[in-house]
């Protein structure tokens, strides 16, 4: 029995690897498995970010069997679409992911148009589901830039990426008179004006508050309000800090370059007396330079503060995200808390002596210096404020947000009076509605440029503002 040990050993052997050999081509050429068929759809929720992946001919219909690759954050997964639905995947980590089409497994007459990418980029957040689509074949096009998303009857609104649930709130987009008009529509945007007007206002209040005290018209105020949208989304999205840590951080580091500001360069400038038209042309340097500066920390594309998509909040018939009725009721008391430094405390009545006659508050014992470099730091802390909520509330922000609004905060004071803060505020809220209205009757591209008309007509009958005082000259 022992002797037969070997050879009943051998046999077993020998009828392994024969089953080994048999199975093997088999197990080369079986195919990948897929996330469309293998798993369930992702279903987004607060802690889940899904990617669903279409690929569409001219007519909205589904091209199945396409493989495609989805990869970002260290992650890579291969899926295959098919004619039922879109093919979805979940993100591992919110932040950018790559998904590239293989024109390879494209049907023969289902080819991709001419100068088409074979790779799009989509943003996956918690909540929300961020859509790649692809046009293939006859009459499809290549499309001019990545925007749009997946409508009700699951045909893509438009080629390219969108983020589920932004724009809660939105300005309608495209011809003012191919929509009909409603009152739903009107106090909708009354609603959205007054988000726009209050934003506005904390950041004009101390670009108004510099002017007043300084004399300077600070074309560096934009990149201010840029900054706080950039550093906000470095320390709560990528740093992952809470909103409210996150939210004291960015004041203090932006309220710190206000400081750093007047102490390296408008505090020398003025012991020199340089008169104030060298001092703007300094600020429009310092402008250009801080906007580069902001391009490096965050890149030249659209960032998201927070990583979880808004949750629409309906008061009084007025839909908005609910980030953006918190920014709403804080700038409203920053403002506030503004008006009651400015009149109620010793500092702020000093401010107003300065910005009324800087030589008499000197002979009155008031330090000027010590004043303007308050303000200083007001100014750059508030506007920080209002960009760091501006991010929040619209959902994404780029590196040019202080150039876009940086016209709109100097019609705002123009408009309500040059070197009043309650001035600045009060022409902020009239921009915002004439901004956010207008879009009703002309298409959403014009909407800043009404508020410029508005503001050329104003000044044509009352050149001081709405709040401001007639001076003499001459």
């Amino acid at each position: 029995m022992t002797a037969d040990r070997p050879t009943i050993t051998s046999r077993w052997s020998r009828l392994l690897a024969a089953i080994a050999l048999v199975l093997l081509p088999a197990m080369l050429v079986a195919p990948p498995a897929t996330a469309s068929t293998d798993e369930p759809p992702c279903e987004p929720d607060d802690e889940t970010a899904c990617i669903a992946v279409l690929v569409l001919n001219a007519d909205n219909d589904r091209i199945s069997d396409v493989a495609i690759t989805v990869a970002g954050a260290g992650f890579t997964t291969d899926l295959t679409t098919t004619a039922d639905g879109p093919a979805t995947v979940t993100a591992p980590e919110v932040g950018k992911y790559t998904v590239t089409i293989d024109p390879a497994t494209l049907p023969g007459d289902q080819q991709l148009p001419e100068g088409a990418e074979t790779e799009l980029t989509v943003t996956a957040q918690t909540g929300g589901t961020a859509r790649a689509a692809f046009r293939v074949g006859p009459g499809a096009e290549a499309p001019a830039a990545p925007s749009g998303g997946e409508s009700s009857d699951g045909a893509p609104a438009d080629d390219g990426t969108a983020d589920d649930g932004e724009g809660v709130g939105a300005a309608p987009e495209g011809d003012a008179s191919e929509r009909d008009l409603t009152f739903a529509q009107v106090w909708q945007q009354i609603g959205s004006g007054l988000r726009f007007g209050l934003l506005l206002a904390l950041a004009s209040i101390g670009l108004n508050l510099v002017f007043g005290t300084t004399g300077l018209s600070n074309f560096a105020h934009g990149e201010q309000f840029a900054l706080g949208a950039a550093v906000g989304y470095i320390t709560i999205n990528q740093m992952g800090m809470s909103i409210w840590l996150g939210g004291l951080l960015t004041l203090a580091v932006c309220a710190a370059t206000g400081l750093a500001q007047d102490s390296a360069i408008w505090r020398p400038l003025r012991k020199r007396n340089v008169p104030v038209m060298q001092l703007m042309i300094v600020s429009i340097g310092l402008s250009i330079t801080l906007q580069y500066v902001i391009q490096l920390m965050i890149g030249g594309g659209s960032e998201r503060i927070l990583s979880r998509n808004p949750q629409p909040l309906t008061i009084a018939g007025i839909t908005l995200s609910t980030a953006s009725w918190l920014s709403m009721v804080v700038a409203l008391v920053c403002v506030l808390g503004i008006a009651v430094f400015l009149t109620r405390t010793r500092i702020g009545r000093a401010t107003r002596a300065v910005s009324d006659n800087p030589a008499l508050a000197s002979a009155t014992g008031i330090d000027p210096d010590k004043i303007i470099r308050i303000v200083w730091i007001m100014a750059t802390g508030f506007a920080a404020l209002a960009g760091l909520m501006w991010g929040v509330s619209f959902g994404s922000f780029n590196w040019q947000l202080g150039v876009q609004l940086l016209l709109l905060m100097f019609a705002a004071v123009t408009l309500g009076g040059l070197g009043t803060a309650l001035g600045a505020f009060v022409g902020s809220l009239l921009i915002g509605q004439v901004v956010e209205l207008s879009n009703l009757f002309i298409p959403s591209d014009l909407r800043y440029a009404s508020a410029l008309v508005i503001l050329i007509l104003v000044l044509l009958f009352r050149p001081q503002g709405i709040l401001g005082r007639r001076e003499r000259i001459g």
